[in-house]
């Protein structure tokens, strides 16, 4: 898969009305995986949205979630921009180049759902995640 740039919205709650909104909106597939599918079945926040993607007809690709918990959330300001695929190489680049001068709340690394992960924010402000897939055909 080759590398991704999209938007990733936040959401205090309401990820799945707002995901299912845009789906009506664009058209597309949605998946949606919750906090409860990922380790916290008995959590509060069980069915909350952990990670929603939108894949629409026209190549446009919308993410979001519901913040996790003790993570304040700011209206308006809910927001980053996602880089994802499977090369390696190429994206720990993008991350190393991101997050020099800036700050990095997630480290870049291996995640309970099997990919690596890191959020940061750049040296201007603006946050990033970086998701490196497994490439098809790897376990």
């Amino acid at each position: 898969m080759a590398s991704r740039l999209n938007p990733y919205l936040s959401f205090d709650g309401d990820a799945r009305a707002a995901m299912e909104l845009y789906r009506e909106i664009f058209g597309g597939t949605l998946r949606l995986n919750t906090y409860g599918e990922f380790g916290q079945p008995d959590s509060p926040v069980a069915d909350r949205i952990m990670h929603g993607m939108l894949e629409a007809p026209n190549g446009c690709t919308l993410m979001g979630s519901d913040v996790p918990p003790g993570t304040e959330h700011n209206p308006g300001n809910g927001f980053a921009v996602s880089l994802s695929g499977d090369d390696d190489a190429e994206l720990r680049g993008y991350w190393e180049k991101l997050s020099a001068g800036g700050s990095v709340s997630v480290p870049l690394e291996k995640q309970m759902w099997g990919d690596v992960f890191g959020m940061c924010t750049d040296r201007f402000g603006i946050p990033w995640m970086v998701n490196i897939g497994r490439a098809q055909g790897q376990d």
